[in-house]
């Protein structure tokens, strides 16, 4: 792993993040101290990002779900407008 000062890393940003996304991660400095790591994310495969639905036939919304609690409300903040 190689270690580059701030200015190289704003000049040759581009081609060092482009070889950190080939596997070689690398290092940036402030005066000869090493401050942070660089190296590519591992993206989520395709059958990974599946969200929507996760828990379809897990849960159930009741039938009165926007009304549940009115009375309270309505105890603590008067008349709804």
């Amino acid at each position: 792993m190689h270690t580059v000062n701030i200015h190289e890393a704003k000049t040759q940003l581009s081609k060092l993040v482009d070889q950190a996304v080939d596997g070689e991660p690398f290092v940036i400095a402030k005066a000869g101290k090493p401050l942070v790591k660089v190296t590519r994310l591992e993206a989520p495969s395709g059958t990974q990002i599946q969200r929507l639905g996760f828990m379809a036939g897990q849960i159930a919304v009741p039938d009165d779900f926007d009304r549940m609690g009115s009375e309270v409300i309505e105890q603590l903040f008067g008349e709804s407008a």
